[in-house]
């Protein structure tokens, strides 16, 4: 059976494990690693493994891929997503909550037009009261939080990420919580979590974990 290689842990009291191949240990891509460790957490061939990556709203790639084999021994649903950036890859799958991850590499020079579509005013004005040497890393960690939010919920006209506010890296404990969510979303912010993961290089990655559907 293929294991995915790297480092694999499971995030406390949520059922998600997380594997996380760095460099030269990277195996077969990003597609590669998720079917490796689906298949690995599952107990299942990597061969067997079903993915779909259409939305099943509207056909596009985007968001987390659709589990369509395998299920739990209930018959219950396998949640999976991974990202890859800067040459680390992470994958995270659980069948408590549909998750979602985001990688992104920590650039010395930021895009104030990516900064204006991805961060909310509150987040942009807490970042330009950092130290300088700081806001890169903070920044990067913010967008892996938001993108790894997008990817959790997938197809979602209303969900533009400038509109939500998550704390700032270093005003909490790696676990983001929601400032200002959207309305149309519903109450479910209370419920979700974005967890920062520990990754090699100058990369920050976090998994999203959504209420249960």
């Amino acid at each position: 059976m293929d294991t995915p290689g790297g480092e694999v842990v499971e995030l406390d009291g949520t059922g998600v494990r997380v594997a996380v191949v760095a460099g030269g240990r990277r195996p077969r891509g990003v597609a590669g690693l998720l079917r490796a460790h689906l298949a690995a957490s599952a107990g299942v061939p990597a061969d067997d493994v079903e993915l779909d990556e259409a939305c099943p709203v509207c056909g596009l790639r985007h968001g987390s891929p659709s589990v369509r084999y395998p299920t739990t021994p209930s018959g219950g649903t396998w949640y999976a997503d991974a990202a890859t950036a800067g040459g680390v890859v992470v994958a995270a799958v659980g069948t408590r909550h549909p998750v979602g991850v985001g990688v992104e590499v920590v650039t010395p020079e930021p895009s104030p037009v990516l900064d204006a579509a991805a961060l909310h005013p509150d987040e942009r004005a807490r970042l330009d009261a950092l130290d300088p040497g700081s806001r890169p890393l903070v920044r990067a960690q913010l967008w892996a939080r938001k993108a790894a939010l997008l990817r959790a919920v997938g197809h979602l006209d209303v969900l533009e990420p400038a509109r939500i506010a998550l704390s700032v890296p270093g005003d909490d404990d790696g676990e983001a919580r929601v400032r200002r969510g959207v309305p149309e979303v519903g109450p479910g912010w209370a419920e979700l979590r974005i967890l920062d993961l520990d990754v090699p290089g100058r990369v920050a990655a976090s998994v999203a974990l959504l209420p249960r559907r």
